[in-house]
């Protein structure tokens, strides 16, 4: 006899949500630069485990459990650390110094228009989430900005305004799993109100 017990798995998002955390914070310390620039390789192994495969696997557990936009936003972001290492360790080197800029600000731009097609579709969520993808959406702008035109300045306070995106993630994944483990809201998420 078949079981046919329904398959329950444990809630994919505070994982996403901390690969996501931890790798745009250490690559936004470099972009605010608060750090050496040639200390950027650290940034690497994170985008490609943490930020790439492990938000990559939460989009999958995501779609399992019929979340649409956990999935999309997840699987899209751990592509995104997983592009963003390969570009910078394999494409960007190789390409003319006096137009690559033109490249790096192509490839933001395509993910500053992806994150707010993602912001938009956030304001049915609750308000953490909502938040992040409206901080991200300006980290992103300010990189692209910053990028197309050679504006280290404004590529700093996009590294800024990343930390913070940072910092918003990491208190989801706080919110997420301390919700869970005492099985009450501790930390409010700010549900979307009906």
């Amino acid at each position: 006899m078949a079981d046919n017990a329904p398959v329950v798995i444990a809630d994919p998002a505070p994982l996403g949500l901390a690969g996501f955390g931890m790798t745009t914070f250490v690559l936004s310390i470099f972009n605010a630069n608060l750090v050496d620039a040639k200390l950027l390789p650290v940034v690497f192994p994170l985008a490609i485990f943490y930020g790439g495969i492990a938000q990559l696997l939460a989009g999958m557990w995501e779609f399992r459990r019929g979340n649409t936009f956990g999935a999309v936003a997840f699987t899209s972001y751990g592509a995104f650390w997983l592009a963003f290492w390969f570009y910078v360790h394999s494409i960007a080197g190789g390409l003319p110094a006096a137009t690559a800029y033109q490249a790096t600000g192509l490839f933001l731009l395509a993910w500053t228009i992806f994150t707010g097609i993602m912001m938009i579709a956030a304001f049915g969520l609750n308000g953490v989430i909502k938040v992040l993808f409206i901080v991200l959406f300006i980290t992103f702008l300010l990189l692209t900005i910053g990028t197309y035109a050679s504006n280290a300045s404004i590529g700093k306070i996009g590294g800024y305004v990343g930390i913070l995106t940072a910092l918003i993630a990491w208190y989801g994944v706080l919110a997420l799993v301390s919700n869970s483990v005492f099985n009450k809201d501790v930390f409010p998420m700010f549900p979307k109100k009906e």
